[in-house]
């Protein structure tokens, strides 16, 4: 769109949409990493702080609201006919959109080492890589080096385009090509080639109701983590906040495992499943 736009310059729509998928691009990858984290926290439910379901649509719901505001202040930069106010209200959206997209992110982040102290804590996963971890020690802990590498790729673009936007349209970035290709395209381009090499889904069950025992070895098939609330109050309130003060009891079905049937490992990943009790 960028290469259609340089050869056509007084196309507006062109224009308008090059500009706008660049801002929007970051969220795109994002939502990769909402997708795999709310997958780790159905995989350990006891230790995850949300809902796992609540992961992609609170974070999705947030970058849809910074969306359309990006949305709105490009069209308004980028309108030719638009009056001097319009233009200014513009850039102040995009400003206002970016930090905004930057802090949902560093969120996310920051519930993602949240969880990662929890399994540390809890002995899952071990801060440094040892012979003696167990198969899914291991897993979990690739799987969560993956993830903070790819948030840290977007963060570093989200950067870029903070000082970007704050430079404005005469400022050394927007000027000059060469670093929308290495903290644009080249990013980005490394975070998409990583997460196809070393998928993260590849070392997690297909299946969401699969979720590791409080052993730290052992796979079971549970009846998954239903969420009962009404859906708009789970995005109101994704933590449940209001369930601390009503103290009404959640389905924890992970503290009656033994109930649960065994699933093999070679179903999920390689490898024989623990014996002693009947796998699927």
């Amino acid at each position: 769109m960028r290469e259609v736009s340089a050869f056509q310059p007084n196309h507006l729509p062109i224009f308008i949409a090059s500009t706008c998928l660049l801002l929007l691009a970051p969220p795109v990858f994002a939502v990769t990493n909402y997708i795999v984290l709310g997958r780790i926290l159905y995989y350990v439910p006891y230790l995850s702080p949300i809902h796992p379901g609540r992961v992609i649509s609170t974070f999705l719901g947030l970058d849809a609201v910074i969306g359309a505001i990006t949305g709105n202040g490009g069209a308004r930069i980028a309108d030719l006919e638009a009056s001097e106010a319009d233009i200014r209200a513009g850039k102040a959206m995009l400003r206002a959109s970016i930090i905004l997209q930057l802090v949902s992110f560093f969120l996310f982040v920051a519930l993602e080492a949240f969880f990662h102290r929890r399994c540390i804590r809890q002995g899952l996963v071990c801060p440094k890589p040892t012979a003696e971890a167990n198969e899914q020690s291991k897993k979990l802990r690739r799987i969560l080096n993956l993830m903070y590498i790819s948030s840290g790729i977007i963060s570093c673009r989200h950067v870029f385009r903070v000082v970007e936007v704050f430079q404005g349209t005469e400022g050394y970035l927007a000027t000059h090509e060469w670093p929308l290709y290495v903290f644009d395209g080249a990013f980005m381009f490394a975070n998409m080639l990583m997460l196809n090499i070393w998928n993260p889904m590849h070392y997690l069950p297909n299946d969401n109701k699969i979720y590791l025992s409080k052993d730290g070895v052992t796979q079971r098939l549970g009846p998954g983590w239903v969420d009962k609330r009404p859906f708009i109050l789970t995005l109101v309130d994704p933590f449940d906040v209001a369930g601390l003060f009503t103290k009404k009891d959640k389905d924890r079905f992970w503290d009656h495992e033994t109930e649960h049937p065994i699933v093999g490992q070679e179903t999920v990943g390689g490898g024989k499943g623990p014996s002693g009790e009947t796998a699927v």
